[in-house]
């Protein structure tokens, strides 16, 4: 269990699969942030209109251990928000773009810095070692998450490592088939529970292939089953009332993967010196 979890990003990247009384709950929390760390279950049901039953599980199912280790992280969340020196809001209006925008740029910044600080180093190092030793790294997705993957094929290839990605799901499930064990798939999800990624996981098991999961949801059924896991961070909730997903943590993650592979290829420069000179041309 991490101990540094943004509760705001863990209720924003998981409410689309919560059952209506959980939506409640995390519309409640959401809303009135403060006021929750000094609340009691019993107390945050009654607000909720749910029932003391109803916010432990809720808590569980969060990936917390309980309601006080819930009210823990979310009273640090609430102390670094209140040290932003920028007043800022939720609020996105074409009436005040010049708040709107302070906004904007303070719930990004938000999804980025819980996206890195709920990074394990160790298992981002495991993670880095699997793709350094792949003979072929597969990136799949489906929907909205599809230019992440296909972002990430373009720059594992520039650094030398041969990558895949596509935006036909027949297309990657076909692919994966072929996968073996000194491959690598990297699935890009939001909530961590596609039933087609999670068909693809299930064939890679079959070919021994290591998965490595990038979502926002470490306790998702895709979280769970893989074997190295990435959990990124979303505020969309916040901004715009429903669920949208924002792709800018993922692809955050990729830029960080790539990052430290090309410090550790000692001929990643080169490469992407070659590349950008093959492609030079198009760009005149």
């Amino acid at each position: 269990m991490q101990e540094n979890i943004s509760v705001s990003g863990v209720l924003c990247s998981s409410y689309d699969s919560f059952f209506e009384a959980e939506k409640k709950i995390a519309d409640y929390i959401l809303a009135h942030k403060s006021e929750i760390i000094d609340m009691t279950v019993a107390e945050l049901a009654l607000a909720s209109g749910t029932s003391d039953a109803t916010v432990s599980r809720f808590c569980r199912r969060c990936g917390f251990n309980g309601f006080h280790h819930l009210k823990i992280n979310l009273a640090k969340e609430v102390a670094e928000e209140r040290g932003n020196s920028i007043e800022v809001s939720n609020d996105i209006s074409r009436d005040n773009i010049g708040q709107s925008l302070q906004n904007i740029l303070a719930n990004k910044v938000a999804e980025l810095t819980q996206t890195i600080s709920m990074m394990d180093p160790d298992e981002l190092n495991r993670i880095l070692s699997v793709i350094e030793g792949a003979r072929t790294i597969q990136l799949v997705a489906v929907g909205n998450t599809i230019p992440v993957a296909m972002d990430g094929s373009f720059k594992f290839n520039q650094l030398g490592i041969p990558a895949v990605s596509g935006s036909i799901w027949e297309t990657q499930m076909a692919y994966t088939c072929n996968l073996r064990e000194e491959d690598a798939i990297i699935i890009i999800s939001n909530s961590g529970f596609s039933k087609r990624l999670m068909t693809l996981v299930a064939v890679a098991k079959e070919n021994h292939t290591p998965t490595i999961a990038i979502t926002n949801n470490a306790s998702s059924p895709l979280g769970q089953v893989c074997d190295y896991h990435i959990t990124t961070a979303t505020r969309e909730k916040l901004l715009l009332g429903e669920f949208c997903f924002s792709r800018v943590s993922a692809t955050t993650v990729i830029e960080i993967l790539y990052l430290f592979l090309s410090v550790s290829r000692p001929d990643s420069h080169d490469r992407i010196r070659r590349h950008e000179i093959a492609i030079s041309d198009d760009k005149k």
